[in-house]
């Protein structure tokens, strides 16, 4: 949808290179944007960013992931805390509203033109940014033209990148943590209730603490309409996870849902476990809330916003949305944000971002933070493996850096996932790509757990074995026909041919020999056949796990038996991963419970 800003370094004009010009001005500091508001209305939201920021490169020094997130939490803190000090004083002395960040250092504040200058006069102040309000409006449509495709079992997109195979292998996301950030998020709808990390299924009751944050704490009426809260179901501040839009909701039912309304698997990783933020309100956001959401996933809070804990960080971060001007993000201040994502690779976060919709073009990868070298930017994909017209191409020419972009692409166009009110739908937009990706991260580290936190060696196994795919579109002299390109990046991910990629050769043997074990009729209702090509010579155990890796169901296969027929009628509809020990060998497969 949208995104956040970034920092102004000023220009040093060549009239202060001469001896009679004047000392620099409080207004060099601030962006012309900023300058017009206070003009206009006599008061504005805006962003002061400080000169020094955190050197955090030693981060991957630390070891584990945990250790990471903790040096990059606790080094960007120290730093705020110090450089801070003056501003915030000066804040509470005029009792101006205010709120810190360390992620980025950076102050979001309001007041008028009189505080700007006085903030703007700080040393230690590089740059005063605008945080414009606008007027909410709904998210603009994401559809494209398509033919639906009707396999039993599973959406389109799971089956595209190879994610029920990699269920059959045994990794369905299990350990790893999802953060999203979007609209906000239908938490107990029964897609992705359960694999909700703030709900416990043996309380059957929720804590939202360190789960949920909500970043939109006012509507600023004098940029747009007054807020009306039956307009927006969530409010603002909200201490239960919830969705205004339907878009957050959908996207999480692409990374960790379970089934639809028509019985097929949506989510490409429904063993994982997801955390959220809310950074727009209906559809809509600021640069400080994109900011504040980042600086959560580094170390999320209790829902009083106290007690950080980077131990319960996300090992991946979905965005789907952008920062456009509208919403305060120009060239002059990117590197706010920049700064924000930095960190949290840093600490050992993929931040994986839909590319936006802007497309056909070259260089229309052209919004924070898709843009950004350690941003993990996903293309959109039809179901006949092409590219959506919609989808935005490379390269990054916004900022003159020529960044070849996106870095991959990924089913986009006829997902249907989950909406509010336990509802379904078919969305199509890069911001359904992104996902599917974001669900190919936990799978990933479910396989190989040492992956957690080392998100250059993530991002290089998810490039290396994408199905590479060819463009006869020429973008920043980047040629088409050459991989990587500016429309396929690496081409279409292929999460099979990572996850075979990383397992250890043993491992490989052992799920190669796996998938001999077939079930029929599959999908089924009420009885499934299993049938092993080679009978035990002993009775053997079958242990049947739900999608999240739960065992519902233990039997005994019979000695010399080359069948085994499966009651199912007490079993709710859904995904099953089956398992089989026979001697040495570990049999398995995958059955789909209508």
């Amino acid at each position: 949808m949208k995104a956040i800003l970034s920092l102004l370094i000023p220009t040093l004009s060549l009239f202060l290179l001469l001896p009679a010009s004047p000392a620099s001005s409080w207004q060099d500091k601030v962006e012309p944007a900023l300058m017009a508001e206070l003009e206009r209305d006599g008061y504005a939201s805006f962003i002061v960013l400080f000169e020094q920021q955190a050197e955090v490169s030693a981060a991957r020094q630390q070891g584990s992931k945990m250790q990471m997130g903790t040096y990059v939490f606790e080094r960007t803190r120290a730093i705020a805390s110090t450089a801070q000090k003056t501003a915030i004083a000066l804040l509470r002395a005029q009792q101006a509203p205010y709120r810190s960040f360390h992620i980025v250092n950076a102050i979001q504040a309001k007041g008028d033109i009189t505080l700007v200058e006085s903030l703007a006069s700080l040393p230690e102040v590089r740059a005063i940014q605008p945080n414009p309000t606008v007027a909410v409006d709904l998210l603009p449509e994401e559809r494209e033209q398509q033919v639906l495709d009707f396999r039993e079992g599973v959406e389109w997109g799971i089956a595209a990148i190879g994610a029920d195979q990699v269920w059959d292998m045994g990794f369905t996301g299990q350990g790893v943590v999802i953060g999203g950030q979007d609209t906000g998020y239908e938490w107990d709808h029964p897609a992705i209730k359960e694999s909700y990390r703030g709900w416990d299924v043996t309380l059957s009751q929720a804590d939202h603490n360190y789960n949920w944050h909500d970043a939109i704490h006012e509507i600023d009426s004098m940029n747009g309409p007054p807020y009306i809260a039956e307009a927006n179901p969530c409010g603002l501040s909200s201490l239960v996870p919830c969705d205004d839009h339907n878009h957050g909701t959908h996207t999480m039912g692409t990374m960790t849902g379970t089934v639809s309304d028509e019985g097929k698997s949506i989510g490409v990783a429904p063993g994982a476990k997801w955390i959220a933020c809310r950074n727009m309100e209906r559809g809509y956001g600021s640069p400080a809330s994109y900011i504040e959401c980042f600086e959560w996933f580094l170390a999320p809070t209790d829902l009083n916003g106290e007690n950080p804990d980077p131990s319960k960080a996300p090992h991946v971060i979905a965005n789907s949305w952008s920062c456009p001007e509208i919403e305060g993000c120009t060239p002059a201040n990117f590197e706010t944000m920049q700064i924000a994502v930095d960190n949290l690779k840093a600490a050992g976060v993929v931040v994986v971002v839909s590319a936006g919709n802007s497309g056909s073009q070259c260089h229309t990868v052209s919004t924070p933070a898709a843009i950004f070298e350690n941003s993990f930017t996903v293309g959109a994909t039809r179901q006949t493996d092409t590219i959506a017209n919609f989808s935005s191409r490379g390269t990054v020419t916004v900022d003159s850096s020529n960044r070849l972009k996106p870095n991959i692409a990924a089913p986009g166009v006829g997902v249907r996932s989950s909406i509010r009110n336990g509802g379904f739908a078919t969305f199509s937009g890069t911001s359904m790509a992104g996902p599917h990706v974001a669900g190919a991260v936990a799978l990933l580290i479910s396989a190989n757990p040492e992956l957690a936190g080392q998100v250059e060696a993530i991002e290089s196994l998810l490039e290396s074995t994408a199905r590479p795919m060819l463009s006869d579109q020429d973008c920043g002299g980047v040629s088409g026909m050459e991989v990587p390109n500016a429309v396929y990046g690496y081409g279409r991910m292929d999460i099979l041919a990572a996850v075979q990629e990383t397992v250890s050769t043993s491992s490989r043997e052992t799920l190669t020999t796996a998938l001999t074990l077939q079930a029929a009729p599959n999908p089924a209702r009420e009885t499934v056949l299993l049938t092993s090509s080679i009978a035990p010579k002993v009775p053997a155990t079958v242990q049947w796990m739900d999608a999240r890796g739960r065992l519902v169901k233990t039997l005994n296969w019979p000695a010399r038996a080359s069948q085994l027929e499966v009651d199912l009628r007490h079993l709710p509809k859904g995904v099953y991963i089956v398992q089989a020990r026979m001697g040495a060998q570990l049999y398995s497969t995958r059955v789909v419970k209508q």
